[in-house]
């Protein structure tokens, strides 16, 4: 009876997931030094030792290379933001408890997330190339925090800790009333940077806890 030989790991995508990296690396580089009108396909094939054509294989042109370099910077801060929200709120199992760990989850963000080389990229990107990003690149910035907030504020809301009917929408009151407050009162929430942050923080989390807290 003939034995069936389990296939190997077929090496191709191995190097496929290397070269799709080496060209998002090239594209990010020479779009931030250079602006995207001056970044040929050209460049960036040959910063990422492939051919021109294999650019054009893994993402058809160079507006959409750029949609693509925007969007992992944009998951790699989505992991950021992941991770501390579990290091922050995971283990909340008491109303009592949801400030504390609500205001640490926002000045973790505000102390690491919004002080990083990431965010910042993304936001230079952004506001560089707006005109060639769907709506000009603005859910690019709004959807990175929001979404795995939200996630969050969902389950604490199963556990009867929150009444939340919508839990995007109080995300993004959420950041309405913490990081964005700062903003447009100091011009930047990185509290790293400006202790003045921090109080903003605490009062906006606790409007939110007003507003979202089980009658």
């Amino acid at each position: 009876m003939a034995t069936t030989k389990t296939p190997r790991p077929k090496t191709l995508r191995e190097g496929s997931a290397r070269k799709r990296a080496a060209i998002l690396s090239a594209a990010r580089e020479l779009f931030l030094t250079g602006g995207f009108d001056r970044s040929s396909v050209d460049a960036v094939a040959a910063r990422a030792e492939v051919s021109k054509r294999t650019v054009y294989d893994y993402f058809g042109d160079k507006q959409t290379l750029l949609r693509a370099v925007v969007d992992s910077i944009g998951q790699s801060l989505i992991t950021t933001i992941r991770r501390t929200l579990d290091d922050t709120l995971a283990g909340v199992a008491e109303a009592a408890d949801l400030e504390d760990a609500l205001v640490a989850f926002a000045m973790r963000i505000a102390t690491g997330m919004l002080d990083s080389g990431e965010y910042a990229t993304l936001q230079r990107l952004v506001r560089a190339e707006s005109r060639h990003l769907p709506d000009g690149g603005e859910q690019f910035m709004a959807d990175t925090p929001d979404e795995a907030l939200a996630e969050r504020l969902a389950a604490f809301a199963d556990a009867g800790l929150l009444s939340v009917p919508d839990a995007r929408l109080a995300a993004d009151q959420f950041t309405a009333l913490t990081f964005s407050v700062a903003l447009n009162r100091l011009g930047s929430a990185n509290a790293a940077e400006d202790p003045r942050v921090r109080p903003l923080v605490v009062e906006g989390v606790r409007t939110f806890l007003r507003a979202y807290r089980p009658a």
